[in-house]
């Protein structure tokens, strides 16, 4: 069944639907000289409004989406700019540095115009959510509230590599290719730069032209002194903007989303947090699972009563519990104070023999199992927390069935549940591991095995080995030596229900999700030569850590 839930948060993606009033055109000053272009929407000419401010690098639509005319009709002026470099706007384009600068001088020169009364907030999504962040950084006093949707906080986790250190080649090259290209270069096939080698070379399969981010990023792929500058959740003590966020399960910034929320939490901040059963973009359905009618959730009214409150200083609307979070399975939203819950316990679940997935551990000592990975035949991405684009790169709950009778993949499945069992918060994968590499990938997803034997994936991760010990600290491995090692494999809420049962995918490629890990030692990005990797898992002390909440 399909989950359409029509509540798309604020975005320019969402279809233009009037032209609205009249736009007025701006050209806003930059403290280095050039100049932004910008449309104000404003209910009237003849007041002072609270200013409501889009930044986007997409463009703006010939006409106001719905969404957007609510916010005029709601009495705020709407401002809509395009960031630096960016279609009508001057400037180079760089979007790792200029963000908090430029929307720093925007929100001065707003609040300086005869029909704006100084108090603005921010909203949008993706791109548009990641620079209210950037702006609430700069301490702006103007910037009264803000309102970021899939957005994230820290660059090196979201936009280009993992929390175990792999690169996000089909997310970063897909949102290249359909942002970067210059104009008379057609569109390539995605199948055709994600497998360009080297990696440093993508860049101009994907759009015909060299990106400087792109290898400035590929320079960095240890998380060194340039990411902790550029992150967000590394500086949130800077944010004391109030903070209404909305994230999903599917998405790729939902880990992100989490940790910046009790990073501002613990700081004392205005910080809430609203996560459902969504991928990057809220309107796209997922065929997969029907996550029924409660999955609906007016987040563009949240958004205008979050608005009123900082805006308007109507202390009757925009109350917003700490956390909202969506609990699949049971298909109910539930109010928390803390991420993860207090009462989520950490539980191991044990590698077994027979590829069991149980609570008890091994009592047979010696138990191994163990398989050869080939980077140059990777184990295909099916759905997940991806992005940008899911008609080229889908997204999102997908049944693995079709990809778990691999060779180079274990399926560890637990007996069926008798009862509900909760699972909320982080999962790891605690594993013993032997390769014969210097250097190899080791993934896990976490998998729902429903009773028609659907294969619904939940979340899932990856460590490159030679970030078993800190992504700051690359270090090869030695081949053959036994190394503990600890997998991110990501965030969810979902209740197993009786029937069901619980099933992780231990395997070394998810592809292009992840690069490729040519198993050499060699720099990633600069590596063309491959060879394979035999890999091998210690049952006995290996066991997945699950946070059952009773």
């Amino acid at each position: 069944m399909r989950l359409a839930i029509g509540i798309l948060a604020f975005s320019l993606w969402a279809a233009p639907t009037s032209p609205g009033p009249a736009p007025l055109p701006l050209r806003i000053p930059m403290r280095d000289g050039i100049h932004l272009a910008a449309n104000a929407y404003l209910p009237s000419r003849n007041n002072r409004y609270p200013v409501i401010l889009v930044r986007t690098p997409y463009g703006q639509a010939a006409g106001l989406s719905s969404n957007q005319l609510r916010v005029i009709e709601h009495g705020f002026a709407l401002v809509i700019q395009d960031v630096r470099g960016r279609h009508h706007s001057e400037g180079r384009f760089d979007p790792m540095r200029q963000e908090t600068a430029d929307a720093d001088d925007t929100l001065n020169w707003l609040a300086r115009q005869p029909w704006s009364n100084g108090r603005i907030a921010m909203m949008g999504g993706s791109y548009l959510g990641i620079v209210q962040w950037k702006a609430a950084l700069s301490g702006n006093p103007h910037l009264k509230a803000i309102a970021p949707v899939v957005s994230g906080g820290d660059d090196y986790r979201d936009r280009y590599y993992s929390p175990g250190g792999a690169l996000k080649l089909g997310h970063r090259l897909q949102w290249m290719a359909a942002n970067m290209r210059p104009r008379g270069i057609p569109t390539p096939r995605f199948e055709t730069y994600i497998h360009t080698l080297p990696i440093a070379d993508a860049d101009l399969a994907a759009t015909g032209t060299r990106i400087d981010f792109f290898q400035e990023i590929l320079r960095h792929p240890d998380y060194d002194a340039y990411w902790r500058e550029l992150s967000i959740l590394e500086n949130a003590a800077k944010i004391k903007t109030p903070v209404l966020a909305v994230g999903g399960w599917y998405d790729n910034y939902v880990e992100s989303d989490l940790d910046l929320f009790m990073a501002l939490r613990r700081l004392g901040r205005q910080a809430h947090l609203i996560i459902g059963p969504w991928a990057h973009n809220m309107s796209s359905p997922l065929p997969a699972v029907d996550f029924g009618p409660n999955a609906a959730a007016p987040i563009i009214r949240y958004q205008l009563d979050w608005f009123a409150r900082w805006l308007k200083d109507d202390r009757q609307r925009g109350w917003f519990p700490p956390l909202r979070i969506f609990v699949m399975g049971i298909n109910k939203w539930r109010d928390e104070d803390r991420w993860p819950p207090a009462r989520a316990v950490p539980t191991p679940y044990y590698l077994n023999e027979g590829r069991r997935l149980t609570t008890r551990a091994p009592l047979k000592p010696g138990l191994t199992e163990r398989w050869r990975y080939d980077p140059d035949n990777p184990i295909p991405t099916r759905g997940g927390n991806v992005c940008c684009n899911p008609t080229i790169f889908p997204w999102g709950p997908m049944d693995q069935a079709n990809i778990e009778g691999r060779p180079d993949m274990l399926l560890f499945t637990s007996d069926p549940l008798r009862e509900d069992l909760e699972v909320t918060g982080p999962i790891r994968a605690e594993l013993d591991i032997a390769t014969s590499a210097r250097d190899t990938d080791f993934t896990v997803k976490l998998i729902d095995l429903y009773p028609d034997g659907r294969a619904i994936n939940l979340c899932d991760g990856i460590l490159r080995l030679r970030y078993r010990d800190g992504l700051h600290k690359a270090k090869l491995a030695e081949p053959n030596k036994r190394y503990r090692i600890s997998v991110p494999v990501g965030v969810t809420s979902n209740v197993f229900r009786p029937g069901h049962r619980i099933r992780i995918e231990i395997a070394s490629s998810n592809f292009p999700r992840f690069d490729r890990n040519r198993n050499t030692g060699s720099l990633q990005a600069w590596a063309r030569k491959a060879i394979t990797a035999d890999q091998t898992v210690y049952l006995n002390n290996s066991h997945l850590l699950l946070p059952v909440v009773r």
